[in-house]
């Protein structure tokens, strides 16, 4: 017998199975390795690090640019028949708990990020042996990927959240999109562990693969806008559950 949050789960699984975000995960990292191997292999007289310079290229606009919208994309899509004709009440009146209904909405984020961090890495690995990389694949990578997802999930917090109170689909998108590129500014000025938006980049190691990272505060950073965003969408889903009834 499912538990309340299995329910969840596998009501989001039905409800996602065909959605058009998909293919978003799987084009946008594609053209980013595409323009970053092709940029890597105009310049290989000055990249001479091989693995590590591909990175630089293949990380730059995907950690910055397009993975922080594309989890914003996702987070809006999860919202989106909640928030149309007469879900919305329908959804704080079911039987299944809300924070079960709200747990099975990040499972699915987390676990869109993580397929989408795997895909990433396989890009990564094709690019590099189809440009005649023949060295052994950098073992740095399981750090970037590690770190980079416990960052994704950060931002996942962040953007449900925001895809919860804002029911517009594209706000929530386009803020994500301005985080990402604000976190760029960010970390430049030495402050990217303190802002969602950078923990995903930092994480990957964008654009800097001998980034000294600092893990423990990384992960508690992380964790803590995890905490507190989830809290802070369980407060308003019960608030209005209130009002709902």
């Amino acid at each position: 017998m499912k538990t309340s949050y299995g329910k969840a789960v596998h009501a989001e699984r039905l409800k996602l199975r065909r959605s058009p975000v998909w293919l978003a995960f799987i084009a946008l990292p594609m053209i980013s390795a595409f323009f970053g191997t092709f940029n890597y292999l105009n310049n290989i007289e000055l990249l001479k690090s091989e693995w590590l310079s591909l990175w630089t290229q293949h990380s730059l606009f995907l950690c910055y640019f397009f993975m922080p919208s594309l989890i914003g994309t996702y987070c809006s899509y999860l919202w989106r028949l909640e928030h149309t004709r007469h879900n919305w009440n329908s959804f704080l009146t079911s039987p299944i708990p809300l924070s079960a209904l709200y747990f099975g909405k990040l499972t699915h984020a987390v676990w869109m990020t993580v397929l989408g961090n795997l895909w990433i890495f396989f890009l990564y690995y094709i690019c590099g042996r189809l440009s005649g990389l023949n060295s052994p694949f950098p073992k740095e990578a399981v750090s970037w990927f590690l770190f980079g997802t416990v960052g994704a999930v950060a931002i996942c917090s962040v953007q449900l959240f925001l895809s919860l109170i804002i029911r517009s689909f594209a706000i929530p998108i386009g803020i994500a999109m301005a985080g990402g590129i604000f976190g760029l500014l960010v970390t430049n000025k030495g402050m990217g562990l303190r802002y969602p938006y950078s923990l995903y980049s930092m994480g990957m190691r964008a654009n800097n693969p001998n980034l000294a990272l600092d893990a423990s505060a990384h992960l508690v950073n992380s964790l803590t806008y995890v905490f507190i965003f989830t809290a802070l969408s369980i407060l308003w889903l019960r608030k209005h559950e209130i009002s709902a009834n």
